[in-house]
Parts: C-alpha cells; structure tokens; sequence
C-alpha cells in the first residue's frame, strides 16, 4: 500500500495516483512514465560520474568526487528551487539520517536508521517498499544506529545493517535474494558503509574500532553473497582468496608489539573509493586499538592510513599513514578522491588523489603509487603535530601526546586540537573539475584527552581514554572550506554555529550543496562561498545531497534527521546543540515555473 505524505515549503500539491502505466507531476499536469527496474550493468556504475539521469553509486561515481555535470540549477536560478514532495520514513525511529539515495529509472532507493531501506517513486514521492532487517537487542554500534547508503547490481539493492550483516533485496519488490554475515556482532563487529561495485565485485568493509575488532576488507559475488577475497587492515593476518591463503597483511610484529595485532583495530569502517585508471580500491582505515598509543609503540600499520588494493589479487599495492602511532583517535577514515591537475613547474598532468584527515591536514599523494606530494592544515590552531616532513610523516608534538597512566587511574591529560571527532570526519568533501577545488566540511574543535588503563575483552570497549570535546572558536564549529590542492591555500570559508555532519554536493551550475545541524540545505557559490539558497528541512542535516535529472529537469535531494556521533560524544558541544530535533524525511526539489 502506498504512503502518502505531505509538501511543505511554498509549493503544495496533491498526491499522485499511478494511471495505466502513468503518473501525473502535479507541478506541471504532465504524464511521465511509472518506475522501472532495467538491470544496473557494471558500465552503468562505472560511467555514474559521466551520465546525470541516474546515481547508482555512492560518491556520484566510483571515484567519489562527487560533482555533478548538470547546469539546469545554477547560480542565478536556485533562487527559484522547490520542494515537490517530502517522505518520512515513519514510526518513532528518528535517530541520524547518513545516508546518501541512490536513483535509477525514477525509483530512489534510500537507507534510514536501524538498519531500514526505502524504495521511494521519484516523481510523486509514494513509497513502493520498504524493507527493515530484524536487529537484535545486543547491537554495539560506536555511533548512532546509522546507515550511510546501498549499492545498486543487476536486479539487486545490496546495503549493511548494524549486526553485521549484508542484505540482498530485489529493486523490484523489496524481497531477500540473499544475506550473509560479516563478522559476529557479539565480539564488537558492526557495519555503517555503502558498499561500493569494482569489478562485478561487491566491496565491503567493516566497523568496530572501539571494540579491538580486525579490520577487514571484503569482495564478494554480488548476485550471490560469496566471499572472493578478504585483506584484513591490521599487519600479522593472513589474507584469503577463493578459500585459500593469499598472503599475510605486512610482516608479523613489524610494527606492533606482542600479541596486541590479533586486535588491532583499523576498521575501513567508512566505505572506499576506486580508480579504474590505476585499477586501485582506496581505502581508509580508522584507529588502533586501544586508544591508548603507550600500550602499543610502533606504526600499527595499517591503520589510520590509505591503503591501496588491487580488486583483482586483494593484496595491497601501497599505503600512506597519516598518524603513525595515533594516540588521538585521528582515524584514516576519510575518503581518499582520485583527481588531475596540472604541474606549474613541469607542466605535466598529476594523477593525484586527496584526503582531507581527521588529524587536520588535508594531503595531496601521488595516487599510482602512494607517494607524498603534498599536505596543509585545513582546520586552524593544530596542537597534535608541528606539521609534516618532506617525506610525509607527522612531526608530532610529544608533549601534546596523552600521558601514560603507568599503573595510575589515568594519565596527564592534554589539550589536543583538531578533536578525535576530526577536523573532518566520515561526511564525504566534493571535488569540482570546473573550478579545480575541493569543498571539505571541517570542525573547528579540541578535546581535553586522558589516558586509562585498559585490558582486552571480546564484545567489550576497548579504549584506555578519557575526553571531553570543546570548541576552538566562540562564534563558530562548522566550516565548510574550499581548498586548492595545487597549493592548499583555502580560498574561501562559511562558518556555521554547530558543527557540520553531512557530506558535499557540488555542480557544473557553480553551486555548493551541503546541509547544516540546524536543518538548512544550503546552495553556495563555488568560486565565493557565497549562500545562493537556503531551505529549513526542520531536522539536522547529516547525510549527503544527491542530484539527477527526471523528464528535462533537474532535481535535488537530501535527507534530513539530526544523529551520528556529535550528540552521543560531543561533550560540551553535545550541549550546545541538544535543542536540534531528531528526524527522517528526505526532501526533494526541482525548479519551479
């Protein structure tokens, strides 16, 4: 049975009724043709960045720039953008809302809180399924009951829930084809990422980190669940392809001490990007465990790093560690976005590829082979480290390291900026061809961070810290950034009062889409930062826009739901931003005429 559901905002409509194949747009009183549900080829995911009447990959391509070629909504006509219809995806479980929708022949499919996946009519907004997984009550999620979005194969809607589990469903009518386990929730295990197609392969991750899991990374048969290969993220496991072993991740003890990489951490717990110019997955890997860095001297590779896989062997090609021995929380998680610029000096093209880290800087690396081009900070007032060497490598303030409690109930606490919330975090940046920067959604914050004892027990948190989140700044946390890579010059900056969670949107129409704690999706000026458009979605915004092109228009779409991990660990700036309202709409808008 159909939901219905109401338009708010200047435009008010009535509800659609599906006619002999045809839905009427009640904007214009035009006919356009019911949702489809034609095969998703892999060429389809492969050329997503390129075509504008579909996204069937998270990051608008592989790549993850982000970028769309549209031009319909630009600068001098987003003044003019609409709501056309609103869902809510209903019941009482209105915690944050991560996700970014994917669409295909006018059907969105769109994940929610507590493990839940929507198929929406893009025209008229009516639901066609919904499918909820069954979660147990013993669930031990890091951060809010999350999803960040689904991948689309074949016939297939493939997305995680948080037990750990991987779920195949029929775009058509929202049945299970298949389900398989990632890890046993019981021992700490969760999953948050969309997973993303590489090579006819379904490439997944998973989360736990605060838990003394093994980070791993996994490729499987889409149309069937089967796993093809695994590489685990933490140096000493063994690797598997097909069944049988595929080589030991790094060298056994090579940058761990004893027994503590059996668990390390190191969770991809943030998806990963793919270059098929190189043939590379991109991934990130979050922190070490326990938090402590006295417990566990060394690099504890790999995590905290970007780690680079060949989809057709699973061995790993090169990696680049941004904190070697993280003693902060500062997670590699961010997503690594494979771009071209130009050299000045040599005027060659530079296949580069970009990570804006939680530790604050934002680096540049050569993407065929990991090598260290360039870093600057892009959140100000860096405690942590005094910068980066020549060769790419912290140069840490060990003054500013949390103390070693030697036996003690904790150790000397210090200031630390960025937080181990990050300058930025798992919200996606964008990358503009046209304009040739990058749009990072940074936090200008710091925490009082201490250092606890702690032993490892299976299921149990594994952190030996203790924090306490601040902000930087009195009149700002947020600050959405446009960053030149050629340089790391910032060239513009918009300041918002509570800290940014959601990820970028930017468009051939010069345009900046993001979303702000506040409920605002905001249209920004690519070349000035410049608020083109405002709307208030009436809940935080915390996931990703979206944009596509449906019957010769444009349109837009986010979903609103205030959550993720701000409210839950932001300690003083929880407080600040306790009065925003949960929620979980997703708003969509086109041109009005």
């Amino acid at each position: 049975m159909l939901k219905k559901h109401l338009l708010t905002g200047v435009v008010t409509a009535s509800l659609s009724i599906l006619v002999s194949g045809c839905a009427t747009n009640d904007l214009t009183n035009t006919k356009v043709d019911k949702p489809g549900f034609s095969s998703v080829s892999y060429a389809d995911i492969a050329n997503d960045a390129k075509t504008v009447n579909d996204v069937v990959s998270y990051g608008l391509g592989q790549k993850g720039q982000r970028y769309s070629p549209m031009t319909q909504i630009n600068k001098d006509t987003v003044k003019d953008l609409v709501p056309v219809w609103n869902f809510s995806f209903g019941g009482e479980k209105q915690r944050g809302q991560e996700a970014q929708a994917l669409v295909k022949d006018g059907v969105m499919y769109v994940t929610a809180s507590y493990s839940r996946i929507y198929a929406i009519d893009t025209i008229t907004g009516d639901e066609i399924w919904q499918y909820d997984a069954r979660l147990p009550s013993a669930i031990l999620p890091c951060c809010d009951v999350i999803n960040r979005g689904a991948a689309l194969y074949k016939d297939l809607v493939i997305f995680g829930t948080l037990d750990a589990k991987l779920v195949a469903l029929d775009r058509k009518t929202g049945k299970v084809r298949w389900k398989k386990k990632i890890a046993n929730y019981k021992d700490g295990y969760s999953y948050t990422a969309a997973p993303l197609i590489v090579n006819d392969l379904l490439i997944t991750g998973n989360s736990g980190g605060e838990f003394g899991v093994v980070g791993q990374l996994d490729a499987r048969d889409p149309l069937t669940g089967k796993i093809v290969w695994t590489r685990p993220m933490v140096e000493g496991h063994m690797g598997y392809k097909n069944g049988v072993e595929n080589g030991i991740t790094g060298k056994t003890n090579a940058s761990w001490p004893g027994d503590l990489w059996k668990h390390g951490g190191a969770a991809p717990w943030n998806g990963v990007t793919y270059d098929p110019d190189t043939n590379l997955i991109f991934v990130p890997t979050g922190n070490p465990s326990p938090w402590n860095s006295h417990e566990r001297p060394g690099d504890n590779l790999y995590s905290a790093s970007r780690v680079a896989i060949n989809p057709d062997t699973g061995k790993i090609v090169w990696h680049y560690q941004t904190t070697p021995n993280d003693g902060w929380d500062y997670d590699g998680i961010s997503e690594l976005v494979a771009f071209e610029y130009t050299d000045e000096k040599t005027g060659k093209m530079v296949k580069a590829g970009a990570t804006a880290d939680k530790n604050g800087f934002f680096y540049v690396l050569d993407r065929t082979n990991g090598k260290y081009i360039r870093s600057t900070p892009f959140v100000e007032k860096i405690t942590w480290a005094k910068g980066i060497d020549a060769n790419g490598r912290p140069i840490v303030n060990e003054e500013n390291r949390p103390g070693n409690p030697n036996g003690e109930a904790k150790g000397k606490s210090v200031f630390s900026i960025p937080s181990f919330l990050g300058g930025k975090n798992w919200n996606p940046m964008a990358f503009s061809p046209k304009t040739g920067l990058f749009y990072v959604p940074a936090n200008e914050w710091g925490m009082d961070i201490w250092n606890k004892p702690v032993n490892y027990k299976k299921g149990a948190a594994y952190l030996g810290a203790g924090f306490t989140i601040k902000p930087t700044f009195d009149d700002h946390i947020g600050a959405l950034k446009a960053v030149d890579p050629k340089t790391g010059k910032i060239k513009w900056v918009y300041k918002n009062n509570a800290p940014l969670w959601g990820g970028v949107l930017t468009t051939a129409g010069g345009l900046v889409f993001t979303g702000t704690p506040e409920g605002k999706l905001l249209a920004l000026d690519d070349e000035t930062g410049k608020v083109l458009y405002s709307f208030q979605t009436g809940s935080g915004i915390v996931s990703s826009p979206i944009t596509w092109e449906q019957n010769g228009e444009q349109y837009v779409s986010v979903t609103s739901g205030w959550g993720g991990a701000v409210p839950l660990w932001g300690g003083e700036v929880a407080k600040t931003v306790k009065y925003l309202n949960q929620g979980g709409t997703v708003h969509t808008f086109k041109l009005h005429k």
